[in-house]
């Protein structure tokens, strides 16, 4: 039986930004400015996308479990455990 490494993480997410980018850790959020709208998925998506390439994790490994329609999340990420995911709290 395996045991698949789940870690989750909270995300204040910015749409609409100048330029995408992980802004760094604010409170208890990892604050992210992404370019796209909040329309049709598109700022969450491209949320997805940006910390897919940043951890080298799939997309597919990335879930919104809450806040799908909010500016404040709850992202599941599989695959990665909670200290590989300190790298994503450092600014770009």
């Amino acid at each position: 039986m395996t045991h698949e490494i789940k870690t989750e993480i909270r995300v204040k997410l910015i749409p609409r930004s100048s330029r995408s980018q992980i802004v760094g850790k604010e409170g208890e959020f990892i604050k992210v400015k992404v370019n796209s709208p909040p329309v049709g998925g598109e700022a969450n998506k491209e949320l997805i996308s940006l910390i897919s390439k940043r951890l080298s994790i799939p997309r597919g490994s990335i879930e919104i479990i809450s806040g799908k329609t909010s500016r404040i999340k709850l992202l599941r990420l599989r695959g990665i455990d909670k200290e590989s995911v300190v790298g994503l709290m450092e600014a770009d």
